[in-house]
């Protein structure tokens, strides 16, 4: 929940998918660097996790079989029901944003669910492939789309970028893409613009991020 959390405001609600080797207590670590106040905030467990750990799991990832991807579609609209009942909550300001395999899964269910998520953000995530990821295209076609890209990534190569833009412009997706230096981390800056890009799609004003010098920017519709 947000910092001094007012219960009589509809919050926005930021559902977070971690990336590879890691769990959803990730959320613990972005959350700060996104924002502390603007959203109530949850994040569902990976599908496959590595059994070799002691404990609860901590290495868990997304896989994209179909059965995984049910199995990630239950998760989070169950997230997304129980954090409805628990906080007040904005209906139609509920944003899906996740790092690696986990972007790749946010853009997947946000496709199948257009209605539900007013937006979708990825960081280093590639398009999905395969299981018809746009059957519900004339849907989504007003879906907000933010991806984050670091340019020297060995995990999602800017090769690879590239074909995903053509295919979701053939489309007639609305897309922000943002490529920064680095390879596939996840930065403070990364993190303040997903902030920024989200209240930007709330309020329809631009905020500036403070972006670095050498971050690049652009917009394909």
């Amino acid at each position: 929940m947000p910092l001094h959390y007012e219960p009589n405001y509809a919050y926005p609600l930021l559902v977070w998918l971690h990336g590879a080797g890691d769990n959803e207590q990730q959320l613990r670590d972005i959350l700060p660097a996104i924002s502390v106040r603007n959203y109530v905030a949850v994040a569902p467990r990976g599908t496959w996790c590595d059994e070799s750990d002691d404990g609860p799991p901590r290495r868990c990832t997304w896989s994209q079989s179909p059965e995984d991807v049910l199995v990630s579609e239950h998760r989070v609209l169950e997230c997304v029901e129980k954090t409805c009942e628990r906080f007040n909550i904005c209906s139609s300001r509920i944003f899906l944003v996740g790092s690696d395999c986990g972007g790749t899964m946010a853009l997947r269910l946000a496709m199948m669910h257009p209605d539900l998520f007013a937006g979708v953000v990825s960081i280093g995530g590639r398009f999905p492939q395969g299981n018809a990821p746009l059957v519900r295209l004339r849907q989504a076609r007003h879906l907000e789309i933010l991806i984050e890209h670091g340019r020297r990534s060995t995990s999602y190569r800017e090769a690879t970028l590239c074909e995903d833009l053509r295919l979701l412009h053939v489309a007639g997706m609305s897309i922000t893409l943002r490529q920064y230096p680095g390879e596939d981390e996840i930065t403070s800056q990364m993190l303040a613009d997903v902030d920024s890009w989200i209240m930007q799609q709330i309020t329809g004003t631009c905020i500036d991020s403070n972006e670095a010098s050498d971050l690049s920017f652009y917009r394909l519709n």
